[in-house]
């Protein structure tokens, strides 16, 4: 008797978990049951939760459209749309998903060159700082590479050329980073190689003058004097003026290894040997003959091969 009661207990207790289930599954496929709808809506309805940062309702509104119009012009601009969703959600891998879709389906679509530039976006958004991984900004580096040289002259371009110059910026800085780690460390062979890397790969940013000085500070721990000579003359050169060349002179200095007669270079502005004249010293015919001809002495004087084209302020 009592294990008939407990048997037909657990069949009770079964039917009514079945009962909440059915209800629940219920539930979930009314609220996600296929209901047509007009497009125009259903993408107005999908870019006012967007306008209101519901990301997740646009999106789903966006993914109704291409489910329920597939191949209208509707359904290319929702897959745009609802990429843009999913970047404005901080969703970027979802954003890339989406992006490298509508780029494989429509690579000749007006909005192919939005297309790749947002996907750079979700990739140089995430950049970090140089103590970590720099796997995103090599990333964003490829990606906005990829947007200048399809669309050079558009405006993505035009943005992407300036977040280049930050990202190489920041490679080049993570490239110091550790260079600078390697040096501490003693590690010289080490160091070199890195700040060799910023001295040819990164040129253009401001990272090459510390990259030389540290150079040259290396190839001097080293007692390579040579090598640190010839690093400390192009830091010289091409940054006389900066700080690093002012350490640089300072390292050879301390070890007495200064070629004969140099000196650092400073940028000031020279002194007048002579003090100006004033203007109330100056005889007013020199001041009148210093002074540019009047139109009206212009056309007296008549045409001149000595005046460039339009310099009468008459057009040919």
């Amino acid at each position: 008797m009592r294990f008939a009661f407990i048997a037909k207990l657990l069949l009770i207790l079964a039917a009514s978990f079945a009962v909440v289930a059915c209800g629940s599954s219920g539930k979930k496929k009314q609220r996600f049951a296929y209901v047509e709808r007009p497009v125009e809506i259903l993408y107005d309805l999908a870019v006012k939760d967007l306008e209101r940062k519901r990301y997740d309702r646009a999106i789903a509104y966006f993914e109704e459209v291409e489910r329920q119009h597939p191949y209208s012009a509707w359904a290319r601009r929702s897959m745009l749309m609802k990429a843009f969703a999913y970047y404005q959600g901080n969703d970027y891998e979802e954003a890339i998903t989406a992006l490298d879709q509508f780029i494989a389906l429509h690579p000749g679509n007006k909005d192919a060159p939005y297309a790749y530039y947002l996907k750079a976006m979700c990739h140089y958004e995430r950049i970090r700082d140089v103590g970590r991984d720099q796997e995103f900004t090599n990333n964003a580096v490829e990606a906005l590479t990829d947007v200048v040289r399809r669309y050079p002259d558009t405006e993505y371009a035009r943005d992407a050329r300036l977040k280049l110059d930050l990202t190489n910026d920041h490679l080049a800085g993570k490239e110091m980073y550790i260079g600078r780690f390697y040096l501490k460390q003693n590690k010289h062979i080490a160091a070199i190689n890195r700040f060799k890397k910023v001295i040819t790969d990164y040129q253009t940013t401001s990272h090459v003058p510390e990259a030389l000085h540290r150079l040259t500070e290396a190839y001097l721990e080293l007692g390579i004097i040579d090598e640190a000579r010839a690093a400390a003359a192009v830091l010289g050169y091409n940054y006389p003026g900066s700080r690093w060349y002012q350490d640089s002179y300072e390292l050879f200095d301390k070890r007495h290894i200064l070629a004969e007669g140099s000196k650092p270079e400073r940028r000031k502005p020279e002194k007048l040997k002579e003090a100006a004249p004033s203007v109330e010293d100056i005889d007013p015919g020199q001041l009148r003959a210093i002074e540019p001809p009047s139109p009206s002495e212009l056309e007296a004087l008549g045409p001149s091969n000595n005046l460039p084209v339009g310099a009468t302020g008459r057009d040919n």
